[in-house]
């Protein structure tokens, strides 16, 4: 199955380059048998191939790959979204992110600006949370990509601090190609693409005006033509000084609530935030702690350090995925010396989104890697051939803490040790329902007296240009109206067969396909019954930039800029 996702993912060519992911390592060492201590690393755009335990021969992973040899293999551990957003409040809450309200109806299905006001709700009940409760240290790292700010540009009310975490260094945002200069925007097409037809408006607006006020057909006050052109000129002003100044107000690095790098500087920055997470473990030796390590690798914009820059046999990404492996490593060397821990308990569990484009629940967009080690309870070696989620982290989490799953609302997730002890060998996912954005695409039906896992698709995007594999043109493949194509009937794979979801499967190749259907219409009756209204966090309010929340360690006409941490370093 390894090299079978391998040619999945090769075949892609620069796609690779291009798409996100979200990858997550959990090392716990223990101090007492109830609460291990917990450490999550996470990282963006790897994909699923790029692992040599997953079968790359020619990316150096060994560090990863030791925690494939000593740990368990996950081979159909899916992603909750194919986006960092919804993916992330679904990996930190157990929820599949629409009951959170984070998951978006319009276009646009993740956090663009630090100065949006939507966010992970303070009623969603985190991790981080539960075992902030129960007496640990806790640490957010890197990026973090749900929300900063409601009503002020102070009031924190999405901030990680705000969220269960004792302490937060890193991006309060994401790693986008606008915050490192010379690697383009994401932005700047669609920003074109939008203006076009609300400037042409404007423009036969006002000659239209000129021409009948000429013609004596039609008198225009003066001064309401003023305050038109007045208004259009101070919205254009503002866009062109956002966009302008995009990288000093949205990506910048933070210190819990300060600002200490504005903009971001790539210099030596893995370095940096491994340096954090070393410093967080010494510093709570003696207290149980959950450490959340959130790599900026390997999003674009691509970069590593001088010690790894044109190393690899893969360009800047290969670099950059080589460095991220160093830093696993130290931390293995760190909690390794230090005395009073033992490397109990290690996960896996990148979220990568590689096939066909950004955003799709075709398989290589949600199927991760995942990759469980704690030694002496769970078997080294092993793998583990059913479907699991990065929402069962939450519970698996919560239970190792010896703390209580919340029992005001619907978990999505499951607690995966039965099934990582081998205590039972089935999965409890007996369905799984994937998102695109707040719309159901697809749904996943792993029956309990068979083996094959059936998935359904109920739409699929459509890619552009036309004859490609991917939504190249507009970054991301959208959910909605003129974007996807829907199916009728939907269109049936049998994943246990086909991963690669090539042949869909039809009445007369399948024998059960109305059966199937007529099962997975049920579950999906029932999945949208235990679905509650909630306000819709990425709703186009909610993500606009809003200036009175925008955060400035300077002020805006000194171009946002402040650097203590090189003054530090």
């Amino acid at each position: 199955i390894f090299h079978l996702f391998l040619h999945t993912r090769k075949k892609m060519g620069p796609l690779l380059l291009l798409i996100i992911c979200q990858c997550a390592i959990n090392s716990a060492k223990t101090h007492s048998v109830s609460k291990p201590n917990i450490i999550l690393l996470m990282a963006d755009d790897l994909g699923i191939g790029d692992l040599g335990c997953y079968g790359n021969r020619t990316l150096r992973t060994p560090n990863i790959d030791r925690l494939a040899e000593e740990g368990v293999t996950l081979t159909q551990h899916i992603a909750a979204s194919p986006l960092c957003t919804p993916s992330r409040a679904a990996f930190l809450t157990g929820r599949y992110p629409i009951r959170s309200g984070m998951a978006a109806f319009s276009r646009v299905g993740v956090f663009l600006f630090s100065a949006s006001s939507g966010g992970l709700p303070s009623e969603e009940i985190t991790f981080s949370k539960l075992l902030k409760q129960k007496g640990y240290a806790t640490a957010l790292i890197g990026k973090w990509h749900l929300g900063m700010n409601c009503e002020s540009s102070n009031d924190f009310c999405h901030h990680p601090l705000s969220h269960g975490f004792d302490y937060f260094y890193g991006l309060p945002v994401t790693n986008l190609r606008d915050c490192k200069p010379g690697q383009g925007s994401v932005f700047l097409k669609g920003v074109q693409k939008g203006l076009v037809i609300p400037i042409q408006i404007t423009g036969i607006t006002l000659v239209s005006l000129a021409i009948v006020q000429y013609l004596g057909l039609l008198k225009v006050p003066f001064q309401a033509l003023g305050y038109f052109l007045l208004i259009i000129t101070i919205s254009l002003v503002v866009l062109i000084f956002f966009f302008y100044h995009f990288r000093h107000l949205n990506c910048f690095l933070m210190r819990d609530h300060q600002i200490i790098q504005q903009p971001l500087s790539y210099e030596n920055l893995t370095q940096r935030l491994t340096k954090e997470a070393m410093q967080f473990i010494e510093r709570n030796t003696h207290t149980p702690f959950l450490l959340v390590l959130s790599y900026l690798h390997v999003h674009t914009a691509l970069y590593a350090s001088e010690n790894f820059k044109g190393k690899s046999k893969h360009g800047l990404y290969g670099d950059a995925v080589e460095e991220m492996d160093w830093s696993v490593g130290m931390l293995r060397v760190l909690l390794t010396a230090v005395e009073g821990i033992h490397d109990d308990l290690c996960s896996y569990s990148p979220a990568i989104h590689v096939y066909s484009g950004k955003s799709t629940n075709w398989e290589g967009g949600i199927r991760v890697p995942g990759l469980l080690r704690w030694p002496g309870v769970v078997q080294g070696g092993a793998y583990i051939d059913e479907p699991t989620s990065n929402m069962d982290i939450f519970p698996t989490i919560v239970k190792l803490a010896d703390a209580q799953l919340p029992s005001d609302r619907i978990i999505d997730g499951h607690d995966l040790l039965p099934l990582l002890q081998g205590k039972v060998t089935r999965s409890k996912h007996e369905f799984l329902f994937h998102y695109c954005n707040a719309y159901l695409n697809a749904v996943r039906w792993h029956p309990g007296n068979s083996e094959s896992v059936w998935k359904v698709f109920f739409f699929t995007p459509n890619f552009s240009p036309e004859d490609s594999n991917g939504c190249y043109d507009s970054h991301v493949c959208f959910c909605h109206g003129g974007f996807i194509t829907r199916h009728d009937p939907p269109l049936l794979f049998d994943l246990s067969r086909d991963p690669e979801e090539k042949v869909p499967l039809t009445p007369e190749t399948e024998s059960r396909f109305h059966e199937i259907l007529r099962v997975v219409h049920q579950a999906v009756d029932n999945h949208t019954r235990s679905m509650h209204a909630v306000p819709n966090q990425l709703s186009w309010d909610n993500l606009l930039w809003k200036p009175w929340l925008q955060l400035c360690c300077s002020s805006l006409f000194q171009s946002c800029y402040c650097d203590s941490e090189s003054r530090g370093s």
